[in-house]
Order: C-alpha cells, then structure tokens, then sequence
C-alpha cells in the first residue's frame, strides 16, 4: 500500500512539474535583432561603438515604401535602434559623449539625415521628439550592385578612423566615425 502511496505521490509531482514549468515561447521575429559593433571582431574586447538594431526584410517592398524619403525613420524594425559609444567619438564632424542614444535616420534623395537622440527604448519613431536629439549629422548616399534583402549595419575601416555604413537593397549609406 506505500508503494502504491508513494507511486502515486511521486506521479503526481512528476505532473504538477512538467504543468508549472511548461512555457508556450513566441516564434523566429519577421525582422530579428543583431548587433554591429567596432571593432568588429567578436574577440575584441574593448568596443569603441555598437549599435543594436532590427533587420527588417525587403520581401518586394521597396526602401522608399519602407523608409520613406523626408520622414524620420527609426532605422531598422521594431523598437527604435540604439547606438551606445564606449568612448567620446566624433561623428559625422560632430562630437558626440561616450552613451547611449537612439538612432533615426531621415532618408533623402543623395544623402541621409542621421540623428542621435537621448530618449532610448521607443517602439519605432511613433514618439520621436526632436527635442530631444543631441546630434544630427549627413551621411553621403551611394549604390551598390550587390542587393541587401535585410537591412544591415557595418563597419568599414578607412584613412583616420572608420565609417559607419547602413545598407539596404542597393542603397549604402556612410557616417565616418573617429574615436
């Protein structure tokens, strides 16, 4: 009888764990999260910058329909991207303090409005307050023959420090960055 007792007991605690420990988790994100960071390698340690972002997905939109020109744009997908220096840097000719700050971008014609902003953690650019924006800086457009399907950033190095470069379909946009 306490075999059987205890057989019981031991099965309904077995039940009542796999009950309180079951989680229904959310699918893959249709624009997911990534990280671009200088210097790039994921060995380096000391980061001078990094931005974090998401990749929202062309799927036969075009930029313009998604990044409109003349609109502030949040950069990416989702919450607002966020671009935390580790050091003082100058960016695009200004200074910019060692922080974190939101990133939008204002697409145009032959080149883009980027604009660092103090109020972090905003779902798109629905609250974007240019109160708020402690830089605003060009970055020259160009074209690329090779198409991004997901928008991306990257860091290329150049003369006296590095550029920022956003790409997205043919379009590439670059913000030089010294630190």
């Amino acid at each position: 009888m306490k075999k059987i007792v205890l057989f019981i007991l031991c099965a309904l605690s077995v039940g009542l764990t796999t009950e309180t420990v079951a989680q229904k988790f959310s699918g893959m994100d249709k624009s997911p999260a990534d990280i671009a960071s200088y210097p790039t390698s994921y060995r380096e340690s000391d980061k001078s910058v990094r931005v974090i972002y998401s990749r929202p997905q062309l799927k036969g939109r075009t930029l313009s329909e998604l990044a409109p020109a003349g609109k502030v744009w949040r950069t990416g997908a989702n919450e607002a991207a966020e671009i935390t220096f580790y050091k003082d840097a100058t960016f695009g000719g200004k200074s910019v303090k060692a922080g974190t700050y939101a990133l939008f971008t204002i697409p145009g014609e032959s080149e883009w409005t980027i604009v660092l902003n103090s109020n972090l953690n905003q779902w798109g650019a629905y609250s974007y307050d240019s109160a708020a924006d402690v830089v605003r800086v060009t970055g020259g457009v160009s074209s690329d023959s090779e198409s991004l399907e997901a928008f991306s950033i990257a860091y290329k190095d150049v003369d006296n420090g590095v550029h920022m470069i956003m790409g997205w379909g043919t379009t590439r946009v670059a913000v030089p960055v010294t630190f």
